[in-house]
């Protein structure tokens, strides 16, 4: 059976110090709907009772401002410090297969277009260390999982105008080792305006209830495309500082962004504090499509 990413595994290559993701082929657009409405509501504040029975029902909850202003532009500054080498010994950053050979010589801000993802900054960069622990997320989290939230996984998603890359739908827990029965809630926070034109994620409402899927390697870790309701999937498109929060099993992806645009998210994962821990092999016996015998 082969060994499938984990929290802080992939196939990028690195390029001086730095990953480059590999080239992947074009998904075909009827692959993520580009029309639906979604179950919101307006800021944390309004996060009652009522919408977390949403999120248990649906498998997700999206506010619509869940930071102000100010609160994004840190954020965003903070990004953009590790993206432009203000930690020098900071190399957690993924760029994109077409700037590989060109990333090393690149002006700072001209990385900064090009940058795929930016993880393991937790307790390394300020503002987004208190992003992570900001008490009105967790707050929801919290009443989310009925625990007390733990981090799980923090990550910056960029999708670079013209040429970021797909993340064909997938669901979470295929990723971690986390035992079945575990609520794993993900929080994505828009940094800029996220449109179904540049990439906004997709979600397939109550599929979190379908339980784990068969996952196979193709254009990546990936639920196979022939399997992805797509006709029951709503686009979740934001403005700066709206948030998505989604279940773990939840089945979502976005596609490529071929527009003009740019766009950044920065995507948090949580677990209940007490949780355990399943092998490897245990999460693969439940997700990994090739070793149960399956083909896509």
């Amino acid at each position: 059976m082969a060994d499938m990413p984990n929290v802080n595994q992939t196939d990028a290559t690195e390029e001086d110090g730095y990953l480059s993701e590999g080239p992947v082929p074009m998904h075909t657009a009827e692959l993520y709907p580009r029309s639906g409405s979604v179950h919101s509501v307006p800021q944390l504040r309004d996060v009652d009772d009522r919408a977390i029975q949403t999120f248990l029902d649906q498998g997700y909850l999206v506010v619509d401002q869940g930071l102000d202003a100010g609160e994004v532009e840190a954020a965003g500054s903070g990004l953009y410090d590790l993206i432009d080498g203000k930690y020098p010994d900071f190399r957690s950053i993924t760029v994109e297969s077409e700037a590989k050979a060109a990333f090393k010589t690149m002006a700072v801000r001209e990385r900064r277009e090009v940058v795929r993802k930016v993880f393991n900054f937790i307790d390394v960069e300020p503002n987004l260390t208190a992003l992570s622990k900001h008490k009105a997320i967790l707050g929801v989290v919290g009443r989310m999982m009925d625990d007390e939230p733990a981090m799980l996984q923090d990550m910056a998603m960029l999708k670079p105008a013209r040429i970021g890359r797909e993340k064909p739908w997938h669901q979470d827990c295929a990723y971690f080792n986390v035992p079945t029965g575990s609520v794993v809630v993900g929080v994505w926070v828009a940094l800029d305006q996220a449109t179904i034109e540049n990439g906004c994620l997709s979600v397939i409402p109550e599929s979190h209830k379908q339980g784990p899927h068969p996952h196979f390697k193709m254009r990546d870790w990936q639920i196979c495309d022939t399997e992805v309701q797509v006709e029951r999937g709503v686009p979740v498109p934001l403005e700066p500082g709206g948030l998505l929060f989604w279940h773990g099993l939840t089945h979502h992806g976005s596609p490529a962004n071929t527009s003009d645009e740019g766009r950044r998210g920065i995507q948090l994962h949580y677990h209940p504090a007490g949780m355990g821990e399943m092998t490897t092999e245990e999460r693969m016996g439940l997700f990994g499509g090739e070793g149960l015998g399956m083909t896509c």
